[in-house]
Protein backbone atom coordinates (compact mmCIF):
# COMPACT_ATOMS: atom_id res chain seq x y z
CA UNK A 1 0.00 0.00 0.00
CA UNK A 2 1.02 3.57 -0.61
CA UNK A 3 1.43 5.98 2.30
CA UNK A 4 -1.65 7.95 1.20
CA UNK A 5 -3.72 4.75 1.14
CA UNK A 6 -2.53 3.85 4.63
CA UNK A 7 -3.50 7.31 5.85
CA UNK A 8 -6.99 6.94 4.34
CA UNK A 9 -7.34 3.55 6.03
CA UNK A 10 -6.19 4.92 9.37
CA UNK A 11 -8.79 7.70 9.16
CA UNK A 12 -11.45 5.10 8.39
CA UNK A 13 -10.45 3.17 11.52
CA UNK A 14 -9.90 6.07 13.93
CA UNK A 15 -12.46 8.43 12.38
CA UNK A 16 -12.10 11.95 13.81
CA UNK A 17 -9.77 11.01 16.67
CA UNK A 18 -6.56 13.00 16.43
CA UNK A 19 -3.66 13.12 18.83
CA UNK A 20 -1.61 16.06 19.98
CA UNK A 21 2.09 15.54 20.66
CA UNK A 22 1.44 14.32 24.22
CA UNK A 23 -1.04 11.76 22.92
CA UNK A 24 1.40 10.57 20.27
CA UNK A 25 4.16 10.15 22.84
CA UNK A 26 1.96 8.08 25.15
CA UNK A 27 0.69 5.85 22.36
CA UNK A 28 4.15 5.43 20.87
CA UNK A 29 5.40 4.50 24.34
CA UNK A 30 2.78 1.75 24.61
CA UNK A 31 3.89 0.13 21.34
CA UNK A 32 7.57 0.63 22.17
CA UNK A 33 6.95 -0.91 25.60
CA UNK A 34 5.39 -3.97 23.98
CA UNK A 35 8.53 -4.38 21.85
CA UNK A 36 10.77 -3.82 24.90
CA UNK A 37 8.96 -6.57 26.80
CA UNK A 38 9.90 -8.91 23.97
CA UNK A 39 13.58 -8.15 24.51
CA UNK A 40 13.30 -8.24 28.32
CA UNK A 41 12.03 -11.80 27.89
CA UNK A 42 10.36 -12.23 31.28
CA UNK A 43 8.74 -15.59 31.87
CA UNK A 44 5.28 -13.99 32.14
CA UNK A 45 5.60 -12.51 28.63
CA UNK A 46 6.98 -15.53 26.78
CA UNK A 47 3.64 -16.96 25.68
CA UNK A 48 3.16 -13.92 23.43
CA UNK A 49 6.70 -14.01 22.03
CA UNK A 50 6.22 -15.20 18.50
CA UNK A 51 6.95 -13.81 15.06
CA UNK A 52 3.32 -12.87 14.48
CA UNK A 53 3.18 -10.74 17.64
CA UNK A 54 6.47 -8.98 16.88
CA UNK A 55 5.38 -8.30 13.29
CA UNK A 56 2.10 -6.87 14.61
CA UNK A 57 3.89 -4.49 16.98
CA UNK A 58 6.34 -3.33 14.31
CA UNK A 59 3.37 -2.84 11.98
CA UNK A 60 1.55 -0.86 14.67
CA UNK A 61 4.56 1.43 14.96
CA UNK A 62 4.72 2.00 11.18
CA UNK A 63 0.98 2.32 10.57
CA UNK A 64 0.31 4.52 13.59
CA UNK A 65 3.26 6.82 12.87
CA UNK A 66 1.77 7.66 9.48
CA UNK A 67 -1.41 8.79 11.22
CA UNK A 68 0.47 10.63 13.97
CA UNK A 69 2.43 12.65 11.40
CA UNK A 70 -0.86 13.76 9.90
CA UNK A 71 -2.39 14.38 13.35
CA UNK A 72 0.44 16.83 14.04
CA UNK A 73 -0.07 18.60 10.71
CA UNK A 74 2.86 17.01 8.87
CA UNK A 75 2.84 15.24 5.52
CA UNK A 76 3.99 11.66 6.27
CA UNK A 77 5.85 11.54 2.94
CA UNK A 78 7.83 14.64 3.83
CA UNK A 79 8.64 13.19 7.26
CA UNK A 80 9.93 10.03 5.57
CA UNK A 81 12.04 12.05 3.12
CA UNK A 82 13.61 13.96 6.02
CA UNK A 83 14.30 10.71 7.87
CA UNK A 84 15.93 9.16 4.80
CA UNK A 85 18.20 12.17 4.38
CA UNK A 86 19.10 12.23 8.08
CA UNK A 87 19.95 8.51 8.12
CA UNK A 88 22.01 8.77 4.95
CA UNK A 89 23.86 11.77 6.36
CA UNK A 90 24.46 9.97 9.67
CA UNK A 91 25.91 6.89 7.97
CA UNK A 92 28.17 8.99 5.75
CA UNK A 93 29.57 10.87 8.74
CA UNK A 94 29.75 7.85 11.05
CA UNK A 95 30.57 5.08 8.58
CA UNK A 96 31.40 1.93 10.49
CA UNK A 97 31.26 -1.82 10.07
CA UNK A 98 29.36 -2.18 13.35
CA UNK A 99 26.07 -3.96 13.14
CA UNK A 100 22.97 -3.43 15.25
CA UNK A 101 23.07 -5.53 18.37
Amino acid sequence: MEIKELLVESRRIWRKERCNLSGVIVRMGVVFGDICRWERDEKKDRETHNDEELQKELGNLIFSTIRWCDDLGYDPNECIKKALKAQNDFVEINRTDKKCK
